[in-house]
C-alpha cells in the first residue's frame, strides 16, 4: 500500500533511548491502538514506541499487511532475526500413512489427508479415534472406509439427533448400493433407516441404521438383534461419562461377537477435563489404557471439585499413548495450506450492571432459599445449576444492548456474519433487535425441514447474518460463508465454541475466521471466560503438541485496528 508510513531507528530527543518512529497518519493511528506505551513525536502524525521485544512483534504484524517503509534497514534487520528466532519444536507424530485407494463402493474423490485418513482405519482394523479437527470430512473417510473394508455391513450410526439427516445424505452422496451377488449398482445407494422413536419393535433389513444417543438405550433390546458389524459414534465425545445411560448402551453393542469394527469421530474428543478421553478409548480399543483407576493413578490428580485432571507432565505421553494406538489427529494448519487463520479475540464490552445485580440478588435470595429446604444432595445441586444458568441468562440481558452496537458495527463492513447465543430469550431478542438484516436462525426444535432451510438462505447469501444457539449450531453445519462469528454468549466447555468457529474454520473456508468473544464487563463472564482459558490449555496440551491460545491477542488487536482504519478511511 502507497504512503502507508515510514518506520526509523532513532534515539529520542527527550528519553535519550534508542526508540522506533513511525510517521503517516493512518499508521500512527493503527500503532496507537496496539502499542499503549507509544508516545507522540515533534511532529504531526508521528510517534514514538519503545524498542522492545512486543514492539517488534507489533510492526512486524502491521507491516505483513500494510508495509511501512524503512528507513533503517539494518536495524531492522537485527532486531527482527533476533526477536523472531525460532524456538526448538518437538518432532511431530510421524503416522507412516500412505494415500489409501477407496474401494469400488465409493462415490466421489478423497482429498490426499483423507486418503492417509482411510490409510489409517485401514491399518488399525476399523478401531480407531479419528480425532481431526472439525471441518476436514471425519464422515467423508468413515464412509470411504465402510466402503473399502471386507463386511462392514450391517453399520450403526450414533449420532446427535440434528445430524441425522445429514448422514442419511452423506450415505445417499458418497457411497453406491452393492447387491448381495457383489455387483456394485452405480445409480443407487445402500438403504438406510433413521431411528426416531424410543418404542420397542422389530427393525428392517437395511444397510445403515442411524440413530441419536438419547434413544440408544431405548432400542438396545432391537439393536442387539442386527448382527452388526460395524458401529461408527459421531461427536464420540458424547461418551465421555462413563456413568450415562447411552454410554452403557454403546459399551454393549460394542462388545457383541458380530461387531468388528468401532470407529469414534469428534474433533474434540474432550471437552473439559482430559480423564474424558478414558471412556472413549475403552470403547474403541477396552484395555488399552487399563481399567480407569489405573488410568487415573498413572496420569492424573484429582481438583477440590473431585475431578480428575491429567497432570502436566504426563499430557505429552498421554497423547502419544493415544497417537500410536488408537488416534488420527490432523490440525487444518497441517493439512489445508490454503486455510486462513484462525483468530480469537476477548472483546469486553458494556452492561447494565444496575439491572445485573438487581437480578442477581434475587437469584442468590432464592438460591438461600432453596438451598435450606433441599431435602437431598440431588435437590440442592439441582438448585445450584438453576442459580448458574439464570446468572448467564441476565449476564446476557445485561450486555445485549452492547451485542447488538457490536453487530452491527460488524455488518457494516462485512457481508456475512454468524452470532452465537445460549438462551432461547437472547435468541429471541437479537432477532427481534436485528431484524433490519432479515437474520435466519438456528434455534433448539427445529424440524430438520427448516432448520436445512436457513442454512441454505445463509450459504447463498439471501440472508447476511445467521442467529444461532450455542448448542443447536455448533455441529453437523457449514456456515464458510461468513468468516465473522460472534459469541454474545459464553458456555462452560472451550470445545463448545470450537465446534461453533468451526462451522465456518472448514473445508471451503477462503478467508481467515475472526472469533469475537463479547464479555459483560462487571458480569461473571470473565470468570467464564478465565476457565475457559484454563481448560483449553489441558485441551491442547493432550490432543495437540502446541497449545492452541484462546485468545490470539495479537493478531485479534491488528484486526480491530484495521476496522477501525476502514471505517476511517470511508
Amino acid at each position: 500500500m502507497e504512503n502507508f508510513g515510514t518506520l526509523e531507528y532513532v534515539l529520542d530527543k527527550y528519553s535519550k533511548i534508542w526508540s522506533w518512529k513511525i510517521t503517516g497518519q493512518r499508521a500512527v493511528s493503527m500503532i496507537s491502538r496496539l502499542v499503549p506505551e507509544a508516545w507522540y513525536g515533534e511532529n504531526i502524525n508521528e510517534v514514538i514506541i519503545p524498542d522492545s521485544i512486543e514492539s517488534v512483534k507489533q510492526i512486524k504484524l502491521i507491516m505483513d499487511r500494510y508495509p511501512l517503509e524503512i528507513l533503517s534497514k539494518s536495524a531492522w534487520q537485527r532486531k527482527i532475526v533476533k526477536t523472531y528466532t525460532p524456538k526448538p519444536a518437538l518432532p511431530p507424530v510421524k503416522y507412516n500413512l500412505h494415500r489409501a485407494k477407496a474401494g469400488e463402493q465409493f462415490r466421489g474423490k478423497l482429498l490426499n489427508f483423507q486418503k492417509e485418513g482411510l490409510d489409517f482405519l485401514l491399518k488399525s482394523s476399523g478401531n480407531a479415534l479419528l480425532a481431526d479437527e472439525m471441518g476436514l470430512g471425519k464422515t467423508v473417510q468413515t464412509l470411504s472406509y465402510v466402503a473399502t473394508e471386507k463386511q462392514t455391513f450391517p453399520v450403526l450410526v450414533v449420532a446427535p439427533l440434528v445430524t441425522l439427516n445429514n448422514w442419511e445424505r452423506e450415505i445417499s452422496k458418497f457411497m453406491k448400493k452393492k447387491s448381495r451377488n457383489g455387483r456394485i449398482i452405480e445409480s443407487e445407494s445402500p438403504t438406510s433407516t433413521i431411528i426416531r422413536t424410543g418404542k420397542s419393535k422389530e427393525l428392517p433389513v437395511t444397510d445403515f441404521y442411524i440413530i441419536n444417543y438419547e434413544l440408544l438405550y431405548k432400542r438396545l433390546s432391537d439393536l442387539s438383534k442386527l448382527n452388526l458389524r460395524t458401529i461408527v459414534c459421531d461427536e464420540v465425545h458424547n461418551l465421555r461419562s462413563k456413568t450415562t445411560q447411552k454410554y452403557k448402551a454403546v459399551k454393549k453393542l460394542a462388545a457383541l461377537p458380530s461387531l468388528s469394527y468401532r470407529i469414534g469421530l469428534s474433533g474434540t474428543p474432550i471437552f473439559n477435563r482430559g480423564s474424558e478421553i478414558w471412556p472413549i478409548v475403552d470403547i474403541l480399543r477396552p484395555g488399552l489404557l487399563g481399567s480407569f483407576k489405573e488410568f487415573c493413578e498413572y496420569f492424573c490428580y484429582v481438583n477440590d471439585k473431585g475431578k480428575a485432571i491429567v497432570l502436566e507432565n504426563k499430557r505429552a505421553s498421554l497423547r502419544n499413548e493415544l497417537q500410536k494406538h488408537v488416534m488420527l489427529r490432523r490440525k487444518k494448519s497441517d493439512v489445508l495450506k490454503e486455510l486462513k487463520d484462525k483468530v480469537r479475540y476477548k472483546e469486553v464490552i458494556d452492561a447494565d450492571t444496575d439491572y445485573y445485580f438487581d437480578e442477581l440478588g434475587k437469584i442468590w435470595t432464592k438460591l438461600e432459599e432453596e438451598q435450606k429446604n433441599a431435602e437431598t444432595a440431588f435437590d440442592k445441586s439441582a438448585s445450584y445449576h438453576r442459580a448458574i444458568q439464570s446468572e448467564r441468562q441476565i449476564a446476557g440481558v445485561a450486555k445485549l444492548p452492547h451485542v447488538i452496537n457490536f453487530v452491527k458495527n460488524i455488518m457494516e463492513i462485512e457481508e456475512s456474519v454468524v452470532v452465537f447465543c445460549h438462551h432461547k430469550v437472547i435468541h429471541k431478542l437479537l432477532h427481534d433487535s436485528l431484524s433490519e438484516f432479515s437474520p435466519v436462525s438456528i434455534i433448539g426444535g427445529q424440524s430438520d425441514k427448516l432448520r436445512q432451510d436457513q442454512i441454505d438462505k445463509f450459504q447463498k447469501g439471501e440472508s447476511k447474518l445467521m442467529i444461532a444457539g450455542l448448542r443447536a449450531g455448533n455441529v453437523g453445519i457449514n456456515l464458510t460463508r461468513a468468516k465473522y462469528v460472534i459469541f454474545a454468549e459464553l458456555d462452560w466447555s472451550p470445545a463448545i465454541h470450537r465446534q461453533a468457529e468451526d462451522r465456518l474454520h472448514r473445508i471451503g473456508q477462503k478467508n481467515t475466521v475472526f472469533a469475537y468473544y463479547l464479555i459483560g464487563n462487571g458480569t461473571l463472564d470473565d470468570h467464564v471466560a478465565n476457565i475457559l482459558v484454563d481448560k483449553s490449555y489441558e485441551i491442547d496440551s493432550i490432543m495437540d503438541e502446541t497449545a492452541d491460545t484462546y485468545e490470539n491477542k495479537d493478531k485479534a488487536e491488528l484486526i480491530l485496528a484495521q476496522i477501525h482504519d476502514k471505517i476511517r478511511s470511508k
